[in-house]
């Protein structure tokens, strides 16, 4: 007598419909990661140079901060302020959605605290009415950047209550090194590239001050850097190509 053990086993359409619930499940786990606790970004510009190169792969905190309107929820869930998190500091380096364009993304450093003045007087940063001390620290040309062909001077910037960290500058007479004084408001921040002569940052009316709900996040470390002149699918170039001195460096 013969038995049919079709009947125990899995049928095809159950077998398609338990694989669809893992992909969707597995979907959901990702896009909780991506949108509350760390996202990947990739340096498209010099702005940020030397700190940051272009590039180099980073994951950015999205709690270290707690979550905005716009940083977190792309403006679908309209209201002010932040969730949780704790406030940025001053020198904290930090991913924003552009105040004019939301579906843009920058990086720059947090120079300006809400209630603080802000002014550029001959390549010379002033916050609150005092300069920012700096010291010289080498003067070189730079394959990577785009204007490769100029000197530029490095400086290490002493933050008043923040971090020190390198800055770039072509010269101390440029556009964006003399500007009027800017009064951060409340609950807003104020930006600047740490290539202080190539920057669209909160100096120019292409960004001016950052709303705090815009903020996306802190970046937190380096986990790929590949040359400009590569792309990071271009598996077989690696062993040239790749930073790897760069490779899981903190963000600072």
């Amino acid at each position: 007598m013969s038995t049919d053990s079709s009947s125990n086993a899995p049928s095809s359409i159950e077998t398609g419909k338990e694989t669809l619930r893992m992909i969707i499940v597995a979907l959901l786990i990702a896009l909780s990661l991506r949108t509350f606790a760390y996202e990947p970004f990739n340096i498209p510009s010099s702005s940020m140079v030397p700190t940051l190169l272009v590039g180099d792969f980073l994951f950015v905190s999205k709690y270290t901060y707690g979550y905005g309107s716009e940083g977190t929820f792309w403006g679908l869930i309209p209201f002010s302020g932040r969730l949780g998190g704790h406030a940025p500091r001053r020198g904290d380096v930090v991913v924003f959605k552009l105040p004019r364009d939301p579906s843009i993304d920058y990086i720059k450093r947090i120079i300006g605290l809400p209630g603080d003045t802000i002014q550029m007087k001959r390549g010379i940063l002033y916050i609150n009415g005092l300069p920012v001390d700096r010291s010289r620290v080498r003067h070189n040309e730079d394959s990577e950047s785009p204007t490769s062909s100029d000197d530029f001077i490095e400086y290490t910037e002493f933050l008043p209550q923040g971090p020190a960290h390198i800055i770039r500058e072509q010269g101390d007479n440029r556009p964006l090194d003399n500007t009027d004084v800017f009064v951060v408001p409340p609950r807003h921040y104020f930006m600047m590239g740490d290539n202080r002569d190539n920057s669209q940052d909160s100096r120019t009316a292409n960004v001016g001050f950052v709303p705090e709900e815009n903020l996306v996040g802190k970046a937190e470390i380096l986990f790929f850097s590949i040359d400009s002149h590569h792309h990071f699918w271009e598996f077989w170039t690696w062993p040239w190509s790749v930073r790897w001195s760069r490779l899981f460096d903190k963000v600072a």
